[in-house]
């Protein structure tokens, strides 16, 4: 039996989504740009797509951009519009993803200033703090609205609007990558202009994403070409792909209470935790408004990677930080910013709508042997390098 908790990683497709992406492959083969019938035909199936994206976000179709995943997504929404901006300062939250982070950086050597914000100990940045980061040439401001490896919520409908309120012309970027798909969203609650979705997030196909973009909010594309998506995102559309990740979107709207499950069964995981292993505890506190699908453990003085590699030994399946990030053996910034050094492990276990009551009993087990293994393997090194 295999217990896969790494869902903020990549969650499975489901399998009306392959039926769809089947579909599409074998019936709607021309290129949806083609004038004769079937090119036609891929074309009505891809603002169907469009259609089925928009909804999920409340949004309307002709604000929907599709693009190859959320890392372009957000680089559309963040680069886009520093393309046409006029100031040259972009402020964005300390413990974005890479795909902001690393976007923004590779500004600063194009004549660009970049601030950070801090977060709180508790993972979140304060209205205030963002707010005063802004300077009159501030352009592009990106926070994201679940972070990606400990879950925190950030204030992103307060700050939008404290900044209509102030009257700030800048243009607000929402990473919602971690968030589109368990929990109805609507954008212009948000009052953000643009927001990034990947597809593989939400049970759709990897390599697939979107990019909403609000009414009268512009962005220079990243590239040119054939001028397809209004002229922002040129190349021949990935019509499976795509058609995958519209069917996706309304498998979620179908299912608007599907992260108050997911939340109960993560709560359920962390209580049956702190229950068993005595010196675990929550990256943050579970009174923090977070993403329903993410669980955040601390396990003072141990090792994440043996942890995973025992976990992994029992069919336990989950990640240490963000599964981007693994491989590259680097401190986490996001832990790192909430004052966790490297010494203490930080496991990740997330959740999806087809986690299972039983899949969080396993884990929970899984992890205390786990822990109890490691830490005797650790007790007997400390013990053997005494002089």
């Amino acid at each position: 039996m295999i217990v896969y908790l790494d869902n903020a990683a990549s969650t499975p497709p489901l399998p009306e989504v392959l039926a769809a992406v089947t579909h599409a492959m074998t019936d709607l083969y021309a290129n949806p740009s083609s004038a004769h019938g079937l090119g036609a035909a891929a074309a009505r199936a891809l603002e169907l797509a469009r259609g089925e994206v928009a909804a999920l976000l409340r949004a309307q179709p002709p604000e929907i951009v599709f693009c190859g995943g959320g890392t372009e997504a957000n680089a559309l929404g963040l680069l886009g519009a520093a393309g046409l901006a006029r100031g040259r300062h972009m402020v964005v939250s300390a413990i974005e993803h890479p795909a902001i982070l690393r976007s923004a950086e590779s500004l600063v050597g194009k004549g660009w200033q970049l601030s950070r914000v801090a977060p709180a100990p508790d993972g979140r940045v304060t209205v205030e703090s963002v707010l005063a980061a802004l300077r009159p040439d501030t352009a592009v401001l990106a926070v994201m609205l679940a972070n990606n490896e400990i879950g925190t919520l950030q204030p992103v409908a307060e700050i939008g609007r404290a900044l209509r309120a102030a009257g700030r012309k800048l243009h607000f970027h929402v990473d919602a990558v971690q968030f589109a798909g368990l929990v109805p969203l609507d954008v212009e609650t948000l009052a953000a202009d643009s927001l990034a979705i990947s597809g593989h997030k939400l049970h759709g196909p990897k390599g697939t994403g979107a990019l909403w973009l609000r009414k009268g909010a512009r962005v220079a594309p990243l590239w040119d070409g054939g001028r397809q998506e209004n002229g922002l995102r040129s190349g021949t559309e990935n019509l499976p792909g795509w058609v995958g990740l519209g069917r996706a979107a309304t498998l979620c709207l179908h299912n608007p209470q599907a992260g108050q499950a997911v939340a109960a069964l993560r709560d359920r995981l962390e209580l049956l935790v702190l229950e068993t292993i005595p010196e675990a505890r929550n990256t943050v506190p579970a009174t923090t408004p977070r993403a329903p699908h993410i669980a955040s453990l601390l396990l003072p003085g141990l090792p994440a990677e043996p942890l995973l590699h025992a976990l992994e030994a029992r069919s336990v399946y989950a990640s240490a930080g963000a599964a981007c990030s693994t491989r590259a053996h680097g401190p986490s910034h996001v832990l790192a910013a909430i004052g966790i050094g490297e010494r203490d492990a930080v496991l990740r276990f997330s959740l999806s709508r087809l986690t299972t009551e039983s899949d969080v009993k396993v884990a929970a087990l899984a992890l205390r042997e786990a822990v109890d293994e490691i830490a005797s393997v650790v007790k007997l090194r400390r013990r053997d390098s005494k002089p």
